[in-house]
């Protein structure tokens, strides 16, 4: 099982809000997770990222890649 770090939608038509979580591969967008990490909600122009970076890191350690999105929205939180 390849475990991938992605975002899952949440919110209604025209306001999205995203949870970061950490799902199998082979799941749906929004499918079964593993477990939510965090939190992104893009309209907001402050504060709008929430993540756990101690879950991160672990799910990381354990062979966990982020996806491209997950991966530049870390990025930002390291700077």
């Amino acid at each position: 099982m390849a475990v991938v770090l992605r975002m899952t939608r949440r919110g209604v038509k025209k306001k999205p809000f995203y949870r970061i979580v950490a799902a199998d591969s082979r799941s749906p967008r929004d499918g079964k997770f593993l477990e939510m990490l965090g939190t992104y909600d893009p309209l907001k122009s402050e504060n709008n990222l929430k993540i756990d970076s101690e879950k991160v890191t672990s799910w990381i350690k354990k062979g966990a890649k982020p996806s491209e999105t997950v991966a530049s929205l870390l990025k930002k939180i390291a700077e």
